[in-house]
């Protein structure tokens, strides 16, 4: 299996910020994903360096274009390594190869009859280096740059692009996910339902000489879009290269929004036109707003990828940044929301995790991974096996589907599922009688085989950290620990492997002027929704909160999310609950709940429920609110 990933070229009238940083993080993200699938794999980017607005650049700081894009270009490349992204290629289009390429595909096209020469008037946008349709302006304006285009008449070459608009359409329709998130295959479909226009594509030299020269008309250069799509060929050695045979074919392009257009229409019908097949995923994704405000040099609020890794740590920002953002929609960047994740998700959640199932092994078992008895493992070992396949399973349909913040919820989801499991197995009770060692034994080997399957699972968005994890259980780093195939396995750290002593993987973030120890406040504006009426302490205790042993559980006939619950409440009770889509039976069976034990009965799917199992709220389903440590079945909350 191949597969090649491409970030849009850079343009380099301005130097590198977090926008490119996502952009290329993704792209380094899936194509750690797909090793780990031992597919073959291409990783491509660079920068785009003809046009006007690098002329315009370069002349501002009084150097010539070739010297700003060197400068510029250089400041890209070496930025990549620093957030250890390690692409296969970095192109660039004043590379011979890809001057090469873009004459050929010139050529080809012209001889084609898909090229022709005509006097154009249209208003020009030169923030955008493009010609707009009225319909496309917004009150009169530039929808990128809100200033008004101004108004050229001159001659110019044209690509017969609406020759192609019928086939695109086509393609589109019969290809649902060629272009993804569908929101912005429908906005392409949209755009596409009036007429598609030619594209100019020439800028005479007596406006701009910095571009490759028209191979038909020495007097012209290439429009720089042009120019640029075509380093996604280029760059593997179209059209008689082995990389091209090999890996076009599982092309997947990653951009932003706001150039949806040159990738989702331009592109497909320059490859249509030049005999080249299509590339198989455009995944577009969409905007960082700074503190709920649109990224901008004149606001201030450009953020520096470098300074962030500096304060924060690198993993912890890549972590922030894959997490935070839904892929396709605008995400909010502010450093509180990042210091929340890293104290919660990173800090509490697999941090505090992995220090414990460390020092539960180093002071029960003097740093020796037990030897585990099978038949103890399968009665005592937390019942874990069937949610890390599910895990598993749910991580790479995510990630696939590049819905990488829901690969990492289900991996957050598991590190919860431990340490709630750590909780309703109590090892430091069953240390103190010898005749639960053999039940102490399985808990801690079933535990550190979950600390293997997330330090596998982390690998593409945080590899240091899962490096770092691999060493501590006693593994070697270098090894494929993160191949799917042996994940699905749930593999054990083998019996008698001699773990180093625990570390802290993510200390927490304590804001300044904050006690040590609270959790930062969030802004108004990440702040949860808002509180329901003020209740009385009276209201509040006619509600009969008790503790809860779950002793069965099975899915109720004919309904999709509902659960038959049977409980210990000091009494036998049925309570049925809408978590099946979320928690299998066998992983309920032994925990202790939280339910309102004074509600009046339902039926539901004909089942009587006696109850209601209390869950929290989030993004990803319900999730249980269960007791610190075990408490006697009954026991009341106040």
């Amino acid at each position: 299996m191949t597969f090649y990933v491409s970030t849009p070229i850079y343009y380099v009238n301005a130097r590198p910020h977090l926008g490119h940083a996502y952009t290329t993080i993704v792209a380094d993200v899936v194509r750690r994903f797909q090793s780990m699938r031992d597919s073959q794999t291409y990783f491509l980017t660079g920068t785009d360096e003809h046009g006007d607005k690098v002329v315009q650049a370069a002349q501002k700081q009084g150097v010539s274009p070739r010297v700003y894009v060197d400068q510029i270009s250089r400041l890209f490349r070496d930025l990549w390594p620093e957030l250890n992204v390690r692409p296969d290629r970095f192109i660039r289009t004043t590379d011979s190869d890809h001057m090469a390429v873009v004459t050929e595909v010139l050529r080809k096209i012209h001889a084609a009859g898909d090229i022709y020469f005509s006097e154009y008037e249209g208003l020009y946008c030169f923030g955008c280096e493009r010609f707009y349709a009225e319909r496309e302006l917004q009150e009169g304006r530039c929808p990128i740059h809100e200033s008004e285009p101004e108004l050229i008449r001159e001659s110019n070459y044209f690509f017969r692009m609406s020759r192609y608009q019928g086939w695109l359409i086509d393609h589109l329709q019969s290809h649902p996910d060629f272009i993804r998130p569908e929101r912005y295959r429908n906005e392409v479909l949209a755009f596409l339902r009036e007429p598609l226009g030619d594209l100019c594509i020439s800028r005479p030299k007596t406006r701009l000489t910095w571009g490759i020269p028209l191979p038909f008309d020495e007097a012209y250069v290439t429009y720089v879009w042009f120019d640029a799509l075509l380093n996604y060929v280029s760059a593997l050695g179209y059209p008689d290269g082995e990389l091209f045979h090999r890996f076009w074919p599982a092309a997947q392009h990653i951009v932003a929004k706001d150039i949806l257009k040159p990738h989702g229409i331009y592109w497909p019908c320059m490859l249509k036109a030049a005999g080249i097949p299509v590339y198989r995923h455009l995944n577009v994704h969409g905007y960082w707003n700074i503190e709920q405000r649109k990224m901008s040099k004149s606001l201030g609020n450009v953020i520096e990828p470098l300074e962030m890794r500096n304060v924060y740590g690198l993993d912890a920002f890549r972590y922030f940044l894959i997490r935070e953002m839904t892929f396709g929609l605008d995400a909010n960047f502010s450093e509180s929301a990042m210091v929340q994740r890293i104290n919660a998700d990173l800090a509490n959640d697999l941090g505090n995790l992995f220090s414990r199932v460390l020092s539960m092994t180093h002071k029960y078992f003097d740093g020796a991974v037990p030897e585990l008895d099978p038949e103890v493992g399968r009665q005592y070992g937390l019942g874990l096996g069937p949610d890390a396949r599910r895990t598993v399973d749910e991580y790479e349909r995510a990630m696939e589907a590049f819905e990488l913040h829901k690969a990492l919820a289900a991996v957050w989801e598991f590190i919860g599922r431990m340490n709630r499991a750590i909780d309703i197995a109590a090892p430091w009770e069953l240390a103190k009688k010898p005749a639960t060692r053999k039940q102490l034994e399985a808990v801690i080997h079933s535990l550190l085989k979950g600390l293997r399957l997330i330090s596998g699972l982390i690998y593409p968005v945080m590899p240091d950290t899962a490096a770092r994890m691999q060493t501590h259980l006693g593994l070697d780093p270098e090894a494929l620990y993160y191949a799917l195939r042996d994940l699905r396995l749930w593999k054990p750290v083998p019996s008698g492997t001699r773990l180093p002593k625990t570390v802290m993987l993510f200390p927490r973030i304590e804001a300044a002027g904050e006690p040590a120890g609270a959790s930062p406040a969030p802004p108004a504006a990440e702040r949860g929704p808002e509180t329901k009426p003020e209740a009385t302490l009276e209201d509040f205790q006619r509600i009969d909160l008790r503790v809860a042993t779950v002793l069965s559980a099975e899915p109720v006939p004919k309904a999709k999310k509902l659960l038959k619950l049977e409980v210990d409440l000091g009494e036998r009770r049925t309570i049925v609950s809408g978590i099946a889509a979320h928690y299998t039976p066998e992983a309920l069976v032994g925990r202790q709940v939280v339910i309102i034990a004074n509600l009046r009965p339902v039926k539901l799917m004909g089942v009587v429920s006696q109850g209601m199992l209390l869950t929290a709220e989030s993004e990803d389903g319900p999730v249980l609110i269960l007791p610190e440590k075990p408490v006697a079945p009954g026991s009341g909350l106040r």
